[in-house]
């Protein structure tokens, strides 16, 4: 009797201590869901856990996120951006995300590519031999012309802002953001309605986004004392939509300037259904940024998960 006594008082002493334990370790997120993936991505700088990339890439791939390389620039930035906040890591992470599908290991090569890795060339190597049916595209990147994220221009399409706010969402770093907001002069183009459309989106997500997250909003307040007068001016007015929820305005100014672009323009900017062509790359690649940010919650009409989303096509493009 006193051994069984003093076994459950000593079981009664440790609850608290295991109620406390379990109040700080949630069960991790399950990744059935396009929804929960984004939800994990979002909150990954705030609490990073590298060790479970090798089963979230392999969750985004039984769902579909990597059917259309167009629409995946987010997740691709983010792998990328976990392997080069963690280079001590970074082959292990990698030779745990094989197995992999031969359409899949596009991604991967890229996101080895963009990770800002010092030896990122050393990396891709050693797993050339688990990727046999990709070694065109490996030949590519380590003896031609591919591209790392830090050389892809920002004017030339969703796809790099999208993979700059998927290295954001792995890092907390500032320099996708900067690059992001350095994008904000075409938001002002006269004369390329498709560089107008990424230029609105750019602002647009960024004020969304903002209005959400105060680390974001003090990273594009910092940008206003080193960005040229181009980009200076559309931040402003992003901040000031941050600030004041007002992200609405943003949307409708930018409308207006797509369509007097359309009308006074070129007979290819009048011929540009940029709501139907640039909306699938810009506005609907952003609604993907925007999801992850918390624009879900908001009860924007994005279709997670994929860039091609006629529900943030028919958010975004003109009234009927």
């Amino acid at each position: 009797m006193r051994i069984l006594i003093a076994f459950f008082s000593a079981v009664l002493a440790l609850a608290p201590a295991l109620a406390r334990d379990g109040a700080r370790k949630p069960p991790p997120l399950e990744f059935r869901k396009s929804e929960q993936v984004l939800k994990w991505i979002n909150e990954y700088r705030r609490s990073p856990e590298p060790d479970r990339l090798p089963e979230v890439v392999r969750a985004m791939g039984d769902l579909g996120l990597f059917r259309e390389l167009d629409s995946a620039g987010v997740y691709i930035g983010f792998i990328g951006g976990v392997l080069g906040s963690n280079p001590d890591r970074a082959e292990l992470l990698v030779s745990r995300i094989f197995p992999m599908p031969p359409e899949d290991q596009v991604v991967l090569i890229r996101a080895i590519a963009y990770s800002g890795l010092p030896d990122w060339k050393n990396l891709l190597q050693k797993f050339i031999e688990r990727m046999p049916a990709r070694m065109v595209l490996i030949r590519k990147y380590l003896y031609g012309d591919g591209k790392t994220l830090a050389e892809l221009p920002v004017d030339e399409g969703a796809y790099v802002i999208d993979a700059l706010w998927g290295y954001y969402y792995a890092t907390g770093y500032h320099e996708p953001i900067q690059r992001i907001v350095s994008a904000l002069a075409l938001s002002t183009e006269k004369n390329d309605v498709e560089k107008l459309t990424i230029g609105s989106m750019v602002k647009w997500t960024l004020a969304t986004n903002a209005s959400r997250e105060k680390d974001l909003l003090d990273i594009l307040t910092a940008e206003m004392n080193t960005q040229p007068a181009e980009v200076r001016k559309p931040l402003r007015e992003v901040i000031d939509a941050a600030e004041t929820f007002e992200t609405g305005k943003i949307r409708k100014d930018a409308l207006a300037a797509i369509e007097e672009l359309k009308t006074k323009g070129s007979q290819k900017s009048r011929d540009f259904a940029w709501w139907g062509q640039a909306g699938q790359t810009a506005f609907a690649l952003g609604c993907v940024g925007a999801a992850a940010g918390g624009m879900v919650a908001a009860g924007i009409p994005c279709v997670v998960g994929g860039a091609i989303s006629s529900a943030a096509l028919k958010y975004l493009a003109p009234e009927p």
